[in-house]
């Protein structure tokens, strides 16, 4: 297990999913320009692209890997836009707002679309899908979240994918935030795509997305783009053929990535990096449990990425003081996304450990004192709304 120094500069741990928390080495990585047409750059992204696919284990030699200017939603937009034909149509399983985003992205885009809303949390089943997929054969695609950082909940991906393959449809996963800490073998799992970006798992800084795509269904989607900007395959066959972007790269961010990359092979890959966020996890649950907190979900859901607890019932409780008392400890904190109960998130992914998190915990009780909140359980409503869960699981 690595050994982290704090945040070199003095700045906040980010409990944030991305971006998040990098080493100082990655920083470090940005202090050099580099010119995008250049041979050295070249080498750079050609290397990018080959690490990124052999993350993928057994079965890697079928894809390709596709790297996109902008945010991690520029490249989902870039992936559905260009692998879902014009006449085909999409099942997005959402479950938070990341499907409803997947969702929305289609429909600027033409698409037909059909969408198994699930609300703030509930995961999607195989049986519900195969019953979607049974009563409909115009949908060519399903569009699933691995893990919806809106809840933290890590979709069974697995379960999802057998459904899909048994029908004879095509899966397209959005793993933005799971990427590089949880497997995705391409010999037990089958998809046509998937979609991460730098600054996740990998602990990269902003700036491009990737999709890793089978290389037969690239080659079958030219033309299906509806974007100049964002078409998958043009990128693809222009680095194919030249080696650079199509359009101006974000050079730093790369020279970052792969600095984060060469970490995150000698901390040992992606079961290494996984069984970090997983021990960050449970430490900072157990500790926030013992405060008296209580987690959205049920720990079979929690995923090592980012968790939700319910905000205290408690009057003196406000989210808004609480995350400035958070801040004013080193830490930065993400709001809730929930519609039905009031909820704050912590993200356990980064460069951070678990002796972090207990400092995260001792954090989250200073402020509680500070605040004068002496009873951190939630409403009675929060918990019933957790029942569902249990039933519709």
């Amino acid at each position: 297990m690595p050994t982290f120094e704090p945040p070199r500069l003095g700045e906040p741990y980010l409990l944030t999913p991305g971006p998040l928390t990098t080493s100082y080495e990655v920083k470090q990585a940005m202090l050099r320009d580099w010119g995008s047409w250049d041979g050295d750059f070249r080498a750079m992204t050609a290397e990018l692209r080959a690490r990124l696919v052999a993350m993928l284990g057994d079965g890697s030699d079928a894809f390709t890997c596709v790297p996109m200017q902008g945010s991690g939603s520029f490249s989902v937009e870039a992936m559905l836009g260009t692998l879902v034909p014009k006449d085909g149509k999409a099942l997005v399983l959402a479950n938070g707002a990341y499907g409803q985003r997947a969702a929305e992205s289609l429909r600027y885009a033409g698409h037909a679309v059909e969408v198994l809303d699930k609300g703030d949390y509930l995961p999607p089943r195989g049986s519900e899908i195969a019953a979607i997929l049974a009563a409909d054969p115009a949908i060519t695609h399903v569009v699933a979240i691995h893990c919806e950082t809106s809840s933290g909940i890590l979709n069974p991906i697995p379960e999802i994918a057998q459904a899909v393959e048994a029908a004879g449809r095509d899966l397209l996963i959005d793993s933005m935030s799971a990427f590089g800490a949880i497997a995705l073998p391409p010999t037990e799992i089958r998809y046509q795509a998937l979609v991460s970006s730098a600054n996740k798992c990998i602990e990269g800084v902003p700036g491009f997305g990737f999709v890793l795509v089978r290389t037969e269904a690239l080659e079958a989607a030219k033309g299906n783009a509806h974007s100049l900007a964002l078409d998958l395959y043009a990128q693809w066959a222009t680095m194919e053929k030249t080696g650079q972007w199509r359009y101006t790269p974000p050079t730093h961010a790369v020279a970052a990535f792969l600095e984060a990359l060469r970490i995150h092979e000698a901390e040992g890959g992606v079961a290494a990096r996984g069984a970090r966020y997983t021990a960050n996890r449970d430490t900072l649950v157990k500790g926030m449990r013992g405060l008296g907190f209580e987690t959205l979900l049920e720990d079979r859901w929690l995923s090592p990425i980012i968790t939700t607890f319910f905000c205290p019932a408690d009057p003196a409780f406000s989210f808004q003081p609480f995350y400035d008392g958070m801040k004013a400890r080193g830490f930065i904190i993400y709001p809730g996304k929930l519609t039905l109960v009031d909820g704050f998130r912590l993200g356990h992914i980064g460069r951070m450990d678990a002796a972090v998190m207990d400092k995260v915990v001792q954090a989250v009780a200073e402020t509680l004192a500070e605040m004068g909140v002496i009873d951190a359980a939630p409403p009675p409503a929060a918990l019933e709304e957790r029942n569902k869960q249990a039933e519709a699981a």
